[in-house]
């Protein structure tokens, strides 16, 4: 018993830790366009800004929750349809919601993590999908239409596909330390950040 309080006590203390870390990323999606170059500046982007890092740590918290198929079905939805975007970006298409897309995309799973909504499978997956579409044309409307554009969008989904397993890990070990209520409280901050950006 003594050592589930121990790893539960730690446990709030990362999540808090990385509530302060927060702020230093607070910018909201700030264009890369010059930087999309190399591998390294495409696994570096997803941890630069507020917006991106608490969307993709947003599908492995709510894939946790939904649990079943979904812990690997959400994420893997979210990255594919996330390179169709970016796809669509590199090629031109305008999809010019795509900012808005993204601030209601912390909003929405905020609030869906906050709560512990769980919706059929097929509507979950149609929620992610809408939202990474917008996270992948954003980005890919940055890249070069040339080989260090796909050396940036490899290091870009490498990263964003981490974040996810991170937490989908986070998730996992507070339902395993009963501590699930702190995934709660990490779902309203990305609420709150969701309506930050939506302002912004």
């Amino acid at each position: 018993m003594k050592t589930t309080n121990r790893k539960t006590f730690w446990f709030q203390r990362a999540l808090l830790f990385s509530a302060f870390l927060m702020p230093s990323f607070a910018q909201a999606h700030p264009g890369h366009i010059g930087q999309a170059q190399s591998f390294g500046n495409g696994l570096a982007h997803p941890f630069s800004g507020l917006d991106h890092l608490c969307a993709m740590l947003a599908v492995g918290l709510w894939a946790a929750q939904l649990g079943g198929r979904m812990r690997w079905l959400l994420p893997m939805t979210f990255v594919t349809v996330m390179l169709a975007g970016g796809v669509l970006g590199l090629n031109g298409v305008n999809i010019p919601v795509a900012e808005q897309g993204i601030a209601a995309s912390l909003l929405v799973l905020g609030i869906f993590i906050a709560a512990a909504v769980r919706l059929p499978t097929m509507a979950g997956m149609v929620v992610g999908g809408l939202f990474a579409l917008f996270h992948g044309y954003a980005h890919g409307a940055e890249m070069p239409a040339s080989a260090a554009g796909v050396s940036y969008a490899f290091g870009f989904v490498t990263a964003s596909a981490s974040l996810h397993l991170i937490g989908l890990g986070l998730g996992l070990a507070a339902q395993r330390l009963d501590a699930s209520r702190w995934i709660r409280f990490a779902g309203a901050g990305i609420a709150a950040c969701g309506i930050y950006f939506c302002g912004a």
